[in-house]
């Protein structure tokens, strides 16, 4: 049984380099839900995710609620070198001195496409295939919030899409903030989607496509809604 959160800022302040990045920001994602941020390049999406992470101080009590612990997939992979593929998948385990669960940790590896490279050092590894040990390592984590940031950038497009179902079907349930620059992987993904734009931050209204995610790639009823964001996107970065 999952115990979704929901998720909320209340009054987040961040100034970066002398200049406001978010101020008196308020913001809530609902449980149990995959809420997608876009908006332009340096606009603050991976910022607020680190907040919910508790690796940016946006301000005292900002952050509700405290979170004891979250999965968290950073743009780069992080991969640990001295470690072969398995062990990077179940390195929380290890750092809590958990007994690592070999099995599921293969199991994953097997569905993100790397069975054969679970022995794999990450210098061994394409860019690719580092970045799915490292999502990989997220949903071994099996917590009820996942915050991912970048996931599938840089992947071939059919590894892309598959990489998209697989998540959307394993983090089923669970309060998902997912930020991505591409408004078709969120419109693919999103069961809410957000775009932030401005200086200071503020949120757009909330975006709900209809229908079970993840969803079709040829779904014509998108179209509209795609070319809608990469107006509001364009209009952010202005």
């Amino acid at each position: 049984m999952r115990n979704p959160l929901s998720l909320h800022l209340r009054s987040a302040r961040l100034v970066y380099d002398g200049v406001p990045l978010f101020e008196n920001l308020d913001a809530e994602f609902a449980a149990g839900r995959f809420t997608c941020l876009l908006g332009p390049s340096g606009v603050g999406k991976s910022t607020l995710l680190r907040a919910f992470a508790g690796l940016a101080e946006v301000g005292p009590g900002a952050v509700s609620p405290e979170l004891p612990r979250v999965a968290w997939m950073a743009q780069d992979d992080l991969l640990c070198p001295w470690l072969d593929a398995l062990g990077n998948v179940t390195l929380g385990a290890s750092l809590r001195g958990e007994k690592a669960d070999l099995a599921k940790a293969r199991d994953l590896l097997a569905q993100v496409g790397l069975a054969d490279r679970a022995g794999a050092a990450p210098h061994e590894l394409s860019g690719g295939q580092r970045q799915r040990v490292a999502l990989a390592r997220t949903l071994y984590e099996d917590q009820d919030v996942v915050l991912m940031d970048e996931p599938f950038a840089g992947l071939d497009a059919p590894t892309r899409w598959r990489l998209q179902e697989l998540a959307a079907t394993l983090l089923a349930g669970r309060t998902v903030l997912l930020v991505t620059h591409d408004p078709r992987e969120a419109l693919r993904l999103g069961h809410d989607i957000r775009v932030l734009a401005g200086r200071p931050v503020k949120l757009g209204p909330v975006l709900s496509p209809q229908g079970a995610t993840p969803r079709a790639l040829d779904d014509v009823s998108l179209l509209a809604m795609e070319t809608k964001l990469i107006g509001e996107i364009a209009d952010g970065a202005a």
